[in-house]
């Protein structure tokens, strides 16, 4: 009944499957939460950063998933081992959400351990950036079960306006699992990644930006957005 996680390495179509459906998950968590989710932004004196991780938890968990009883590691704000069920088969995942408060909307900050991926673009000099993201493509147990990785994040879009955080947009980005290398970033000028935040100059340890833009151009699906204010209506982006 359980595919082997590892063996999806060779049927990538599936695993594309497993991730779009991931993404609906999370999708329809927020649509249909983002009323809560405007008042709790407009409402909360917290950080907005704080704000948005708290949504995420109450939109996921109020619309529920299967739960596995396994403490996954990584730095998320939200980690669910479950199943995934398709009409012939299930997988056991990983799930990783994580959430993002910000003013920016063209890319997410991310760390290494948020990714399975290796990180390959060229910067402005045309130097090479190669650097491999520390998440494992999928997660093996004591016990020998394998759990599928499946890393999504969420960009709470907002302004201040009067003293008050208004959320204007929730922008989610399905980052493919490491095994989808030569789809998304076969080379550093086929990417995905801009440049992160961190100086080598201070010896800062590496981070890197997903950009939502060359991710949809890869895949329109992997990046979807939740109008909040003013009103709209979500619509899934195939």
């Amino acid at each position: 009944m359980f595919r082997d996680p590892d063996e999806l390495a060779n049927d990538l179509d599936a695993l594309e499957d497993i991730e779009r459906s991931s993404m609906r998950l999370v999708a329809q968590a927020l649509a249909a939460a983002k009323e809560q989710a405007k008042q709790i932004f407009a409402n909360w004196d917290d950080l907005a950063g704080d704000i948005g991780e708290d949504i995420t938890r109450y939109a996921v968990d109020t619309l529920g998933v299967s739960q596995l009883p396994l403490r996954i590691p990584g730095k998320v704000d939200y980690k669910r081992a479950r199943y995934v069920f398709h009409p012939t088969y299930a997988v056991r995942q990983a799930l990783l959400i994580d959430s993002k408060s910000e003013k920016a909307q063209s890319t997410a900050n991310i760390q290494t351990s948020q990714t399975s991926m290796r990180i390959m673009r060229r910067t402005k000099r045309g130097v090479i950036v190669d650097e491999a993201g520390k998440l494992p493509k999928v997660l093996a147990t004591a016990t020998g079960d394998k759990f599928l990785t499946t890393t999504i994040f969420i960009k709470y879009f907002y302004d201040d306006e009067g003293g008050a955080n208004v959320l204007r947009n929730m922008r989610i980005g399905c980052v493919p699992n490491g095994m989808l290398q030569a789809r998304y970033n076969p080379t550093a000028d086929a990417t995905i990644w801009s440049a992160g935040r961190h100086s080598e100059k201070r010896k800062e340890k590496f981070r890197t930006r997903i950009n939502f833009e060359m991710l949809k151009e890869k895949a329109n699906w992997r990046v979807q957005n939740i109008p909040v204010n003013p009103e709209g209506t979500f619509v899934w982006a195939d």
